[in-house]
């Protein structure tokens, strides 16, 4: 009689949504809560009142889902303390960060930190969970490790999204949007019922937007003049099947599709390397350094001679049902989906006008994602215990293709690096873009490099010609991963009711996974032989070098050269490399906690939660020095985390008042950094996050006015650690500045606050707005810390004003994002080849920085400016 009578009956959705998860009880109504008491939460895979989960949580109503503009992830962080999201080099590179703590998400072979589970389903990569979300019930953001009910990579949190679910009330939703950058959309949904025991919802939008980054193609091919543009569709559609009083099943299928191009990057500080870009490139080919090579006013020109283009898929089906035992007073619950995500990208890797190093958008470059998964959950309860068993499976498949394709100026812009370096060391050898045929000619002698290197390479004959290979125009590298990830996991989550007032809830997990890969590294054509020549004439470059100290004192230079011309792209070593790699491990995480309630109002808690994050592999180039890596396998993450926290629920149920103090432990917390050159992956030995969160709700008194903030504070620090604590200690030079140091996208304070206001105004007319706002102290947005990626603080505001009518029949929304035009960097990072920050010796400040010695040209991938328009929404 449960499912039917409630499902049949109701005309709320956010009821139906409720059921179908299968938990009977109270819901928000759809136009938000009005009491505190309306608040409800699945943070504990079963349906309860926010006040009384003993977790950090920030949950969000449809109505300030909606005021505030979200329709991703992204658009989320505006609500959310301590939260930040970021993309870089594609949006599929997108990566969710809770109380600073995140994992970049730009290498498929490193999973998530934070979590990303819609209706149920877990995926598995932060991109993969970026898109248009639809229509939205509630999001629910848990904060600290949650991994006894929510599985392994939620070592930082979860984002628990619940879309709308079919109705057995007939309903009729559609919106038309327009605004600046040329922007506009359509989206509609319909809903009710097929037969007296299906329900049925399907949902599609479409929504295109030019791109807010003005781009100079500098050589070409590229046509595109803008970036970061949006093109994109889908669909959703869903059945609610009651085949009897206690069964219910809820099928969901989804497909969305972008085409668009993105994403540039443009600089922030121009460093001395400006010389040889501008002599290559048709114009200055990036932004003109400032004076003393100091930081650049922001701009939005970006510089990219090559295409960006991105196509993403993402498809999926998930069938979820909930099966009433009565004479248990429990529910059987089945989740099973399956999903498949590809992603095909350009890209301008250097980030400039000249024709230097790219990836071409020709399906070598990308990767593909398919994850089954199988979840069982039996929950019930008794007068003293509410109980949870589950066992939960998954495979995933992943298949990487990567591609680096050279550019006409990429043998000149090499060039003219190494004879800068030569130079300054020997003003007898000119800078030039012609020598690296002397490097790597077949059997040359010191005499005849010596030769070669003083005339710049443009001796005309014998044996000083510079007859060498250098890198040749079109594709070098064509590289292959396939890793095939097996997990199974069971679980159990319960919480004993010692008293009317206390109770102790004990949550336990374990994890069994196994990996493996298969790869295939493989250079194009002749790639490889300008770095192969190199290596030969390593003793004669020595010599040539050394001077009058013989070839001994010229090898560290010898050696550093021929790195820099066998860099990864580059290297001989790579040509045909076969990887074949597995491994397997177990690990149990789990939760303790406590909490006491005082009286209604006041509830106190205390927890220690133990979270984890699997082991993963390097889908990368990785090597030391010029040698390839033996093994490209990252160990797992682990954290240990303790809470304290009050839920104060105040004034007749009308104020929300939680306060949360948290201390987090990381272990081998799995860092993927930008070397300039190349992404690794390095297990740091210890991150520590410690602070509070605070979270306040106030339905006020005013008839349609409630206001909400939220403050946390957090000091998240990395451990003291030397290069002996590093897996690979030769990364050691370019991580210095981390040891101690606050890391990366981890404000000390972050706060945010929301104004909602609805009511009517008479003659059938209703009005209201949204006023949303975050403000975050200064963070750095690099994962080496490097000052000049610093982000000052920063203040993001949306707004939105609407008029409608009373009925909800229609409704004219005003709407701006980022409404003071705030601007400001989602990531800075190192331009490949173009300068060092870090030096090969210690510093006088015990890192391998100098701010004095720094050349490197730093790139920033910025955040979306003001956008504004209108949205049109008719209902029935």
């Amino acid at each position: 009689m449960r499912f039917n009578t409630i499902l049949r009956c109701t005309a709320s959705v956010a009821v139906v949504g409720a059921v179908a998860f299968g938990f009977a009880g109270a819901a928000a109504a759809q136009d938000g809560p009005t009491t505190i008491d309306d608040i409800i939460v699945t943070a504990q895979k079963r349906e309860q009142n926010l006040q009384d989960v003993p977790i950090v949580v920030t949950t969000l109503s449809q109505e300030a889902l909606n005021g505030a503009g979200v329709r991703d992830i992204k658009d989320l962080q505006i609500l959310t303390p301590g939260m930040t999201v970021t993309s870089t080099q594609s949006e599929a590179s997108t990566t969710a960060r809770i109380r600073g703590v995140g994992t970049v998400g730009d290498n498929p072979g490193l999973e998530s930190s934070v979590g990303v589970v819609i209706d149920g389903v877990y995926r598995s990569r932060n991109g993969v969970g970026f898109g248009d979300l639809g229509e939205l019930s509630r999001i629910e953001v848990l904060k600290g490790p949650q991994g006894t009910l929510f599985g392994k990579n939620t070592s930082a949190g979860v984002i628990n999204i619940i879309s709308e679910a079919p109705s057995f009330t007939p309903g009729f939703n559609a919106e038309a949007t327009y605004g600046n950058l040329n922007a506009w959309g359509v989206a509609g949904s319909v809903t009710g019922p097929i037969t007296d025991q299906i329900a049925g919802r399907l949902y599609v939008a479409k929504r295109e937007r030019d791109g807010f980054y003005d781009v100079d193609l500098g050589d070409g091919p590229r046509t595109e003049t803008d970036d970061q543009n949006q093109n994109f569709w889908t669909a959703r559609g869903q059945l609610l099947i009651l085949p009897s009083d206690e069964v219910s099943i809820r099928l969901i299928a989804d497909y969305s599709k972008r085409d668009e191009y993105c994403c540039v990057a443009t600089q922030i500080r121009t460093g001395p390397t400006y010389a040889f870009i501008d002599a290559l490139s048709n114009g200055t080919g990036q932004r003109p350094p400032a004076p003393g090579f100091g930081k650049l006013p922001f701009s939005r020109t970006a510089f990219a001679n090559r295409g960006t283009g991105q196509v993403m898929e993402d498809m999926g089906l998930s069938a979820e049902a909930n099966i009433d035992i009565a004479k248990w007073n429990a529910t059987l619950t089945s989740v099973t989906s399956w999903r498949d995500w590809s992603t095909v990208n350009g890209m301008d890797l250097d980030y400039t006008g000249a024709d230097i190093l790219y990836r071409a958008n020709d399906g070598d470059y990308g990767f593909n994602l398919d994850t089954l998964t199988q979840e069982f959950r039996l929950a019930g309860a008794t007068d003293k215990l509410d109980w949870l068993f589950g066992v939960f499976v998954t495979q995933e498949n992943i298949s990487r293709a990567d591609s680096y394709s050279y550019g006409a100026d990429y043998t000149p812009f090499l060039s003219f690096l190494l004879t800068s370096q030569l130079n300054a060391a020997n003003p007898a050898i000119p800078i030039s873009p012609g020598i690296i045929g002397c490097l790597t000619r077949p059997g040359t002698t010191a005499a005849g490099l010596g030769g070669c290197l003083v005339t710049g390479g443009a001796s005309p004959a014998g044996p000083t010609q510079a007859t060498g290979p250098g890198f040749g125009i079109g594709q070098g590298v064509r590289d292959h991963y396939s890793q095939r990830s097996d997990s199974i996991a069971l679980f159990t989550n319960n919480t004993w009711h010692v008293t009317d007032q206390f109770d102790v809830t004990l949550g336990l997990r374990y994890t069994q996974d196994k990996k493996r890969l298969l790869a295939v590294q493989d250079n194009v054509g002749t790639n490889g032989a300008a770095c192969g020549g190199t290596l030969a004439n390593i003793g004669a470059l020595a010599t040539v070098l050394g001077g009058a100290g013989g070839a001994a004192a010229g090898l560290p230079t010898a050696q550093r050269i021929a790195g820099n011309i066998c860099l990864p792209w580059a290297n001989a070593l790579y040509d045909n490399r076969r990887i074949s790699e597995s491994h397997d491990d177990g690990e149990l995480s789990g939760t303790i906690k406590g909490s006491y309630r005082f009286n209604d109002s006041v509830m106190a808690y205390g927890s220690f939660a133990r979270g984890y994050k699997s082991f993963g592999y390097n889908l990368d180039r990785v090597q030391n020095g010029i040698t390839p890596v033996n093994s490209l396998l990252f160990p797992s993450e682990t954290v240990d985390s303790y809470e304290l926290g009050l839920k104060n629920t105040l004034f007749d149920r009308t104020v929300l008042l939680n306060l949360t103090y948290f201390h987090q432990t990381f272990e081998d917390f799995q860092l993927n950094t930008f070397l300039g050159t190349a992404f690794v992956v390095e297990s740091i030995p210890e991150l520590k996050s410690q602070g509070f969160d605070a979270d306040f709700v106030w339905f006020t008194p005013v008839e349609g006015l409630s206001l909400t903030t939220g403050l946390t504070y957090t000091d998240t620090k990395y451990g003291d650690f030397t290069a002996a604590d590093l897996t690979n200690p030769g990364n050691f030079p370019q991580l210095s500045l981390l040891p101690g140091a606050r890391a990366s996208f981890a404000p000390e304070w972050s706060a945010t606050g929301s104004v909602a206001f609805d009511r009517s105004i008479g003659a059938g007319l209703k009005v209201g707005f949204n006023l949303s706002a975050k403000y975050s102290t200064e963070f750095n947005t690099g994962s080496d810390l490097l000052p000049y990626k610093m982000q000052d603080a920063m203040t993001l505001v949306n707004g939105r004003i609407t008029l409608g009518s009373d009925d909800d029949r229609w409704a004219l929304d005003i709407w701006a994002q980022n409404l003071t035009d705030e601007e400001y960097v989602q990531v800075a990072i190192n331009a490949p080849l173009q300068g060092s920050a870090f030096q090969t010796t210690v510093q006088p400040n015990g890192t391998y920085y100098n701010p004095a010695l720094d050349t490197q040209t730093y790139d920033a991938f910025l955040g979306q400016p003001r956008t504004f328009g209108a949205t049109l929404r008719v209902k029935y």
